[in-house]
């Protein structure tokens, strides 16, 4: 299966501008240390939310649940062998954030 890597940048809250099947996005990734896990949202170019406040887990698409929103086609998610994703696990490349557009 193909997909696009993209990269979670080293902060604990950040936006980073993404380009997806055309259209420009927002995406936000934060790191919520007391649960010690990732959250990951998506925006419009104008940070107008689409999709936010979910959960960073390993091996699971993210937007699944919410096929009725204005989402590009295709899935969110991470791989990584790891139950769970750490701060430092993307940056170590012991997790990649992938998007994996549909098949047309």
């Amino acid at each position: 299966m193909d997909y696009i890597t993209i990269t979670v940048p080293d902060m604990n809250d950040s936006f980073s501008r993404v380009v997806l099947s055309g259209t420009a996005y927002q995406m936000r990734f934060t790191w919520l240390d007391a649960p010690k896990r990732w959250m990951w949202g998506l925006y419009t170019s104008d940070r107008q939310p689409i999709i936010e406040g979910i959960r960073v887990v390993p091996s699971f698409p993210f937007n699944l649940p919410y096929g009725h929103l204005d989402l590009p086609a295709g899935a969110f998610g991470a791989i990584s062998e790891l139950e769970s994703i750490g701060r430092e696990d993307f940056l170590n490349g012991n997790a990649q954030f992938v998007f994996m557009p549909a098949q047309q």
